[in-house]
C-alpha cells in the first residue's frame, strides 16, 4: 500500500487561520459601523486597512502554494479556501464603503440582526481553521453556517418587506437596499467556505 506524505509544516493552517482572524476584526468593524455613534471616516478607513490585510494574507496563502512541494491537502482545494475566505471579507468592506458613500443614518433593525451574524459566522470559523490539521471536529462548523445562513436568509426577506413597505423615500430603499444586499453576499460567502471546508474534509477521511 503506498505511503501519503504528509507534510509536517503548519504555515498553511495558520495562514488560514491568520485569515479567519481578519474575517472577526472586519465584522466588528461592520458592526462598530452600525452604532449611532460611530465614526464613520474612521471606521471605514480601518476596514480599509484590514481589508489590506486580509489581502496580503491571501497572497501569502497563493504564494506558500506554489512555493510548496507536498501541500496538506488538495492545492485547488487550498486556493478555493483562501479566495472564499477573501471574499467574504470583500463583502464586508462592500457594506461599511456603501454606508459611508450614500450617508444612510437611519439603519433597519434587520442589519444589526445580519451583522450579528456575521459575527458568529466569522467566531467560528476563526475556531474551526486550526482544526484543518487534524480534519476533526468541523461537521458542527459547517451545520451552525448552514443555520445562520438559513436565519441571514429569512433577515434578509424582512429587510426587503420593509424597504419596499412604503415607508420610505426611493432613494433611501436604494441605497438600503444594495447595503443589505452586500450583508446577505457576506453571509452567503460564509457559507461557500463552510461548504469548501466540508469538501476538504471529506476527501481526507
Amino acid at each position: 500500500m503506498g505511503l501519503r506524505l504528509r507534510p509536517v509544516d503548519t504555515s498553511f493552517y495558520d495562514l488560514f487561520s491568520k485569515s479567519a482572524q481578519h474575517l472577526v476584526t472586519g465584522a466588528e468593524l461592520l458592526a462598530e459601523m452600525l452604532s449611532e455613534t460611530s465614526d464613520n471616516d474612521d471606521v471605514a478607513r480601518r476596514m480599509r486597512e484590514a481589508e489590506h490585510a486580509a489581502d496580503e494574507t491571501t497572497h501569502e496563502i497563493v504564494r506558500k502554494v506554489n512555493s510548496t512541494f507536498v501541500t496538506p491537502f488538495d492545492r485547488e482545494d487550498i486556493y478555493n479556501l483562501g479566495s472564499g475566505l477573501d471574499d467574504v471579507m470583500d463583502m464586508m468592506d462592500e457594506a461599511v464603503d456603501l454606508i459611508l458613500l450614500y450617508e444612510v443614518v437611519a439603519i433597519p433593525a434587520e442589519f444589526s440582526e445580519q451583522v450579528s451574524i456575521l459575527q458568529r459566522c466569522a467566531e467560528l470559523t476563526a475556531e474551526s481553521m486550526p482544526k484543518l490539521q487534524s480534519m476533526k471536529g468541523l461537521d458542527d462548523y459547517w451545520i451552525e453556517i448552514n443555520r445562520l445562513e438559513n436565519a441571514g436568509d429569512k433577515f434578509h426577506r424582512r429587510t426587503l418587506a420593509n424597504l419596499f413597505s412604503g415607508e420610505h423615500k426611493t432613494i433611501e430603499v436604494l441605497k438600503l437596499k444594495d447595503v443589505a444586499e452586500s450583508l446577505e453576499g457576506a453571509i452567503d460567502a460564509f457559507e461557500k467556505v463552510a461548504n469548501i471546508v466540508e469538501q476538504i474534509a471529506v476527501k481526507e477521511s
